[in-house]
């Protein structure tokens, strides 16, 4: 799938999980320094089984031949799962082409949990026309968590995720 002026995205392939799971783990990382993700790779590798099994789709956009970024969406729930993109292509519109994919396959709309205290994640978002319809708290780390949502929202069944 190719969006207008933005990266070229496809399926994830079982041999795009390792750099997924390091993309993942250094995304992370530069976002949210205080939590060791590094220890929760086997839990996002068994988590992104469990939604590839459940019907989810897993894009990722390259770079240079590598991946660069991914997102997960599970368009039966209508659902953004991840949104991560190398610390080395932040800014470059990767991140941008990854939501264009999401809305592609969601395009009725999305909801997603995203750490309250991301302000990053949370200005990508609002700019990317999701608003705040929710909180929460993330059961893995115990911070505050908001629902975001993006589309009409009469046809949404509800979602939680964890990270």
């Amino acid at each position: 799938m190719r969006e207008a002026d933005g990266p070229n995205l496809r399926d994830a392939t079982p041999d795009d999980r390792p750099a997924l799971l390091d993309l993942w783990v250094l995304a992370w990382r530069a976002a949210m320094a205080g939590i060791d993700f590094e220890a929760r790779r086997p839990w996002l590798d068994a988590h992104l089984d469990a939604l590839l099994a459940s019907g989810a789709r897993v894009l990722v956009a390259e770079a240079g031949g590598a991946p660069a970024g991914f997102v997960s969406v599970d368009p039966a729930r209508r659902h953004l799962d991840q949104l991560a993109v190398h610390p080395d292509h932040q800014g470059s519109g990767i991140a941008d082409g990854l939501m264009a994919g999401a809305k592609a396959l969601s395009p009725e709309g999305l909801t997603l949990d995203v750490n309250a205290g991301n302000g990053r994640a949370r200005r990508f978002y609002a700019r990317h026309g999701f608003a705040e319809v929710g909180s929460g708290t993330n059961p893995r780390s115990g911070l505050p968590t908001l629902l975001l949502r993006w589309g009409d929202s009469r046809r949404f069944t509800g979602s939680s995720a964890e990270i």
